[in-house]
């Protein structure tokens, strides 16, 4: 597979806390293979940042790291999060928000990033792990679904606080906003991606958005699915589906099948995603998207993980997933598609690993035949040399 020679990409690397270091490393390899096969050039910037940063420095990422992610093509990032000296929480700064903030939520906002993407694939050979053990419990033909969680405010919109009289706190509020303008877009978003999905639910092959709401109690999702209403009048050929959170969370488990897209506010998203995680083999498979009109930055969702942290154990398909996906982002964007082939060839090569089921970490492999990260990734690149190498 050969690309335009001579076309080159920005990137922002940012490795963040614990086995965010190892997964990112990760990353870069899986980008220096596709540079190596397509000619496509890749100039990447490794920024430190997160909970350890913040303890040497006295802030979560260098001066100018903000600028440098917005004049990027695009950003990956790792994981963020590291515990404290006291051994109370993580490390957090002085505002009191999570030292690591800056390039995760502040990101999101500063970059416009209001569509929270996250697919949710089993690839065949995978298996839940349930009670220590890994059962096959979904088929993989029954779990192909996407969530689209709005990604700017909600609850994480940053407005409440804590009222301390004499230093003691003795109340706290945060206060959940829900704007029209923010869930017109996301939910528009969510149609949209039915349309271009095109293969609906497993289940009867309809395409359909679900709406996931708290709305015979909450005044924000109540207005939130009336916006859902009111846009999807414009998709008759798009089935509507309105689901309360609590009952949903039920259904999600027992009738994957029956989800194609799904659309919900900022918190209820951040939660449902993570149960959702479970149908496609847990966090180590789970790939979160942060999408704007012009910026997108693109994770693991497994978190920094610092007790297995230097140990080279961790699952890091999560974060190649991810690479794959933001190239099939950029290649998207710039009509370049050499890099949009070249993330199909990266899930590609992960789904062979699965398929194969012979070089899995922990989180995935019978007890006692575990392989390490770095072995993960030595056996997904070499797939990846042949399929780059084939097209």
């Amino acid at each position: 597979m050969r690309g335009v020679m001579g076309r080159s990409y920005s990137i922002v690397l940012l490795p963040g806390d614990g086995t965010g270091d190892e997964v990112a490393a990760s990353a870069r390899r899986v980008l220096d293979a596709v540079a190596a096969h397509t000619g496509v050039e890749f100039a990447i910037e490794e920024i430190a940042c997160g909970g350890r940063y913040f303890l040497e420095h006295g802030r979560d990422w260098p001066v100018g790291s903000e600028e440098k992610c917005k004049a990027a093509d695009v950003v990956l990032l790792g994981a963020v999060g590291w515990p404290a000296p006291s051994g109370n929480g993580p490390v957090t700064m002085a505002n009191g928000k999570m030292a690591g903030w800056s390039p995760v939520i502040g990101n999101r906002l500063k970059l416009n990033l209001y569509a929270n993407i996250r697919p949710v694939k089993l690839f065949p050979g995978v298996r839940a792990r349930i009670s220590g053990k890994h059962v096959s419990i979904w088929e993989p033909k029954n779990v192909n679904m996407v969530f689209i969680r709005e990604n700017t405010e909600g609850l994480y919109a940053g407005m409440g606080g804590t009222l301390a009289p004499g230093g003691r706190a003795i109340v706290a509020t945060d206060t959940r906003v829900i704007t029209r303008a923010a869930s017109e877009r996301v939910i528009r978003l969510a149609f949209e991606l039915s349309r271009k999905r095109g293969h609906g639910a497993p289940k009867d092959g309809k395409k359909r958005v679900t709406c996931i709401v708290k709305n015979n109690v909450l005044e924000g999702c109540r207005f939130f699915a009336s916006v859902f209403e009111e846009i999807g009048a414009e998709y008759p050929d798009v089935e509507k589906d309105v689901a309360i959170v609590d009952a949903f969370t039920q259904w999600l488990m027992g009738q994957p099948e029956f989800y194609d897209v799904l659309v919900t506010t900022n918190m209820f998203g951040d939660i449902v995603t993570d149960l959702a995680s479970v149908l496609q083999g847990g966090m180590g498979m789970a790939v979160g998207c942060n999408v704007g009109d012009d910026h997108a930055m693109f994770e693991p969702i497994h978190g920094s993980a610092p007790k297995h942290a230097g140990q080279d154990k961790v699952n890091p398909m999560a974060m190649i997933l991810a690479t794959g996906e933001a190239l099939r982002w950029l290649g998207n964007k710039r009509g370049d598609a050499t890099l949009v082939k070249a993330g199909d060839a990266v899930e590609a090569s992960v789904r062979r690993v699965l398929a194969k089921g012979q070089t899995l970490t922990y989180d995935l492999a019978d007890a006692g035949r575990a392989a390490k990260l770095s072995e993960v990734t030595d056996a997904i690149l070499g797939e990846l040399a042949e399929l780059l190498t084939l097209h």
